[in-house]
């Protein structure tokens, strides 16, 4: 798995914030559309980078450098076929 840019934005907003927030307020922060935001969420809390109660996410791991560690031993979990 690799974040593209919306999922680096979505980090950076929750980062940013440090709280929980709901998928409109993430799409109001990001700037992104709330198509792509939630895609972006919903890969995110597959990977357990992201959790959500009531509607509202906030980040599991709070740094950027522990997440890219994360996606990359995902990544060679998971070979590409």
């Amino acid at each position: 798995m690799k974040l593209n840019k919306t999922d680096e934005k979505v980090v950076a907003t929750l980062q940013a914030e440090g709280k929980e927030l709901t998928l409109q307020e993430i799409t109001e922060k990001s700037g992104e559309p709330s198509k792509k935001v939630f895609r972006s969420l919903r890969k995110l809390f597959e990977n357990e980078i992201v959790s959500t109660q009531a509607r509202k996410y906030k980040l599991i791991i709070p740094d950027t450098k522990t997440i890219k560690s994360k996606i990359a031993s995902k990544t060679e979990e998971t070979p590409e076929t």
